[in-house]
């Protein structure tokens, strides 16, 4: 299929090399970042991927604690203060069931510090 299927083919070969990619930068950050900066990345992440009107995000449902501390091999517990530290600086905001980052550009700031870019 793909020998006859140019269009098919680069459009797998893009999918493919954008999750090499991915992975790529997940394994950097948990080789190199602190817990608390793994979250914030788990979030860009996210966030980047839940864009809205101008540089904000609505993420959802929430995401869950437990989840986001699998992903970025930490605790639900540590999860839970990083959380509660970016909601205190208005980085994230709850609402309801949905999880608002009014500002990307702050959050990609203060992860892109940390990975020194």
């Amino acid at each position: 299929i793909l020998k006859k299927n140019l269009g098919s083919a680069l459009k797998l070969m893009k999918s493919l090399a954008g999750i090499v990619r991915t992975s790529t930068d997940r394994i950097m950050d948990l080789s190199t970042l602190a817990a608390n900066n793994r979250v914030q990345a788990d979030l860009l992440r996210q966030a980047r991927s839940n864009m809205k009107s101008g540089n904000q995000a609505h993420i959802k449902p929430i995401p869950v604690h437990g989840d986001i501390a699998s992903r970025v091999s930490t605790t639900r517990e540590t999860v839970a203060r990083v959380m509660n530290d970016l909601a205190r600086q208005g980085i994230v905001e709850r609402q309801k069931d949905t999880l608002v980052i009014p500002d990307v550009e702050v959050l990609r700031e203060m992860v892109e510090e940390v990975r020194g870019e």
